[in-house]
């Protein structure tokens, strides 16, 4: 069994993206046809919808190389703000950032009518429920065999990109009409969703069959505090600096738990970014171009990684 795991990242997403795209060239196939599980989270999540989403020949109708698109063309659209925006939510302190205009317009015009059920490998997308306060899991796997757990694709990419103060929360109504569900970004407590995607696995009795898990992430957090810094700060100055922190220490802590428990059958390729911002929302053609670049030197950085990874997951 081979997984790949998609971290939460926001525009940072083009870093796997790209990375994705070079194991694609690579072994000739395209991801959902390479592994069997994908689990992501946030713009990972995001991947993961469009990597698995059928075309009408019955195979991925996307490479990874145009869903880079998400963030190369739609980016600008979908982190913009009028100056109306800044205004009234005070540059986001009482309101979200961003109007969903763009962010619903781009998923709508990757996935379509496409359903989780309809998935071309298995998914698994996380997402925090608000009203009853737990975690979510979009499951294809569940999702076939009841319409109470099968989602449009675009209401699971928009639920697990719900970044608290970024956006707005999501609504996801299964396709049975059963039930809707108040959801927000699933980075609140998987920003990395290996250890979910282990869970998964483990759940299904297929542990002893797992070859690989290859964990992508979006690039390490570079920005430093200092103790004088942040020794005064109260709730205001603090709000987003935790946000920041709490994703990326979850980040760290799951790499340890997976790279603990699996051994040589995890595969963890990230970066840091000494180029581009690590802000969530930075889709200006400079970011975008040292994102790009920060792909580039980490797929140079990680030929041996790279080839044992394309070895397995073609084998």
């Amino acid at each position: 069994m081979k997984v790949l795991c998609i971290d939460g990242g926001g525009i940072r997403g083009l870093i796997p993206a790209l990375v994705l795209a070079e194991i694609e060239q690579r072994t000739g196939r395209r991801i959902a046809e390479l592994v069997d599980l994908v689990a992501g989270t946030s713009t990972g999540g995001i991947l993961a919808c469009g990597l698995t989403r059928p075309g009408p020949d019955g195979r991925p109708l996307y490479s990874a190389q145009e869903l880079a698109g998400i963030y190369v063309e739609e980016g600008p659209r979908i982190f913009h703000r009028s100056l109306l925006k800044r205004i009234f939510s005070v540059d986001g302190w009482v309101d979200e950032r961003y109007d969903d205009d763009g962010l619903d317009a781009a998923l709508a015009r990757y996935l379509g009518e496409a359903t989780l059920s309809q998935a071309l490998a298995d998914v698994l997308v996380t997402a925090y429920e608000i009203s009853d306060r737990l975690a979510f899991f979009f499951r294809s796997a569940r999702a076939r065999s009841d319409p109470a757990y099968d989602f449009p694709l675009v209401q699971v990419a928009r639920a697990t990109g719900a970044a608290p103060s970024y956006f707005e929360p999501a609504e996801a109504t299964d396709v049975a009409g059963a039930r809707t569900y108040p959801l927000i970004d699933g980075g609140v407590f998987a920003v990395n969703p290996s250890m979910c995607a282990l869970a998964d696995v483990t759940a299904a009795g297929r542990a002893d069959e797992l070859r690989l898990m290859l964990s992508l992430g979006t690039g390490e957090h570079t920005r430093s505090y200092s103790f004088e810094q942040t020794r005064s700060w109260g709730q205001l100055e603090w709000a987003r600096p935790v946000l920041d922190m709490v994703f990326d220490g979850v980040a760290d802590t799951t790499d340890f738990e997976a790279a603990t428990l699996m051994g040589d059958r995890y595969v963890r390729l990230q970066t840091e970014l000494n180029i581009a911002s690590d802000d969530l929302d930075d889709a200006s053609e400079s970011n975008l171009a040292a994102l790009r670049r920060e792909a580039e030197q980490l797929i140079a950085a990680s030929q041996e990684e790279l080839d044992r990874v394309c070895r397995i997951l073609a084998g």
